[in-house]
């Protein structure tokens, strides 16, 4: 383990959400030094504390919003060399943004201009950019391959993915890699970080977790009547942890290969809303409450990713199941449970 000053500095953008605190742990683990800036609109300042438990004391957390360039500005000047940036930090609810569209663009597309800005002035070498499966739309072949035509983006939050990653190939030559990422789930097998979602959550996983919980009163499934082998929607669900390693191999690609290029991070296997219901109450013990209605407008009815480019060329590989997901997911709603109820 490197000793914190000899380690390469990361910024990690968002690096307290679900899937950017994750990512923090990793980068640690492996031996950079990750420095967290966030808003914290989409988690919770006492995420931190979890995750200097799980890295070091001395991690430095900086509460700045992206889309003040002038701040930012000012941070990157006071840290000195940066290798490299992961940009997480974005509004991330289809349906919110449905709601509050000029919400979506004004933070994603400002917030990501103000990283391509700072990574130019600072001639900063590398930068990995969050996009989502979300561009491809209703595919028109499955398994989703990189080189998929993208629709037209179903929600203002999809448009903002594919502005983004406009926006990185039009302004950068080199030294970007942009990862789309399927369905993120689980938690750290400590149980100490995991998803925190504001509100009734928007993904089935906190829904599904929530109801064992006995926070919600039933798991709505919505739409049994789709062409698929029982009915429900198809999805690609990846391990946490498994995507956040994808962030660590983007990085060491571009320490040898600084070609703007684009991945696909999923496990390329889809699972049906049922699927993954029937697998919860194996590994919990749990019967949930299950309400099937109707469809849902916009949920698309199967996508799963082609993940062949990213294991041959980043070298990245899976380690966790849909079993561990959820088992690690349950983990975590429990421990969040028990800290609530301290609270009360």
């Amino acid at each position: 383990m490197k000793n914190q000053e000899h380690r390469p500095k990361i910024i990690v953008t968002g690096g307290a959400g679900f899937i950017g605190s994750h990512t923090v742990v990793e980068l640690w683990n492996v031996g950079y030094e990750p420095i967290i800036v966030d808003n914290f609109s989409n988690s919770q300042p006492w995420i931190f504390d979890r995750i200097k438990r799980l890295t070091s004391k001395g991690l430095q957390c900086f509460h700045i919003d992206c889309c003040d360039e002038e701040k930012m500005e000012q941070l990157f000047l006071k840290l000195g060399q940066i290798i490299g940036i992961i940009h997480f930090a974005a509004l991330k609810s289809v349906n919110e943004s449905i709601e509050q569209p000029e919400m979506y663009y004004k933070n994603n597309l400002n917030s990501l201009q103000t990283i391509i800005n700072l990574k130019e002035k600072f001639n900063i070498p590398d930068l990995v950019f969050s996009s989502s499966a979300t561009v491809y739309g209703a595919a028109e072949q499955l398994p989703v391959t990189e080189d998929c035509n993208l629709k037209p983006a179903t929600s203002p939050y999809g448009e903002t993915k594919q502005l983004g990653e406009k926006m990185i190939r039009e302004q950068l030559e080199t030294g970007a890699i942009i990862l789309r990422y399927f369905n993120p789930v689980g938690a750290h097998p400590s149980g100490l970080i995991g998803e925190l979602p504001i509100g009734v959550p928007q993904n089935l996983i906190p829904y599904l977790t929530q109801t064992a919980i006995g926070q919600r009163d039933s798991l709505k499934v919505f739409g049994t009547d789709y062409n698929t082998q029982d009915g429900t929607c198809i999805r690609d669900y990846i391990h946490v942890l498994d995507l956040a390693k994808a962030h660590i191999a983007a990085l060491t690609r571009l320490l040898s290969n600084r070609k703007t290029d684009v991945y696909n991070i999923g496990t390329g296997e889809g699972h049906s809303v049922l699927e993954v219901i029937n697998t919860f109450e194996k590994v919990s013990g749990i019967d949930l409450r299950v309400k099937y209605t109707n469809r849902r407008a916009g949920d698309i009815e199967s996508i799963y990713a082609d993940c062949s480019k990213a294991s041959l060329t980043l070298k990245w590989d899976l380690k966790y199941t849909l079993g561990d997901a959820l088992k690690h997911a349950w983990q975590w709603e429990k421990g969040l449970h028990e800290t609530k109820a301290e609270a009360a």
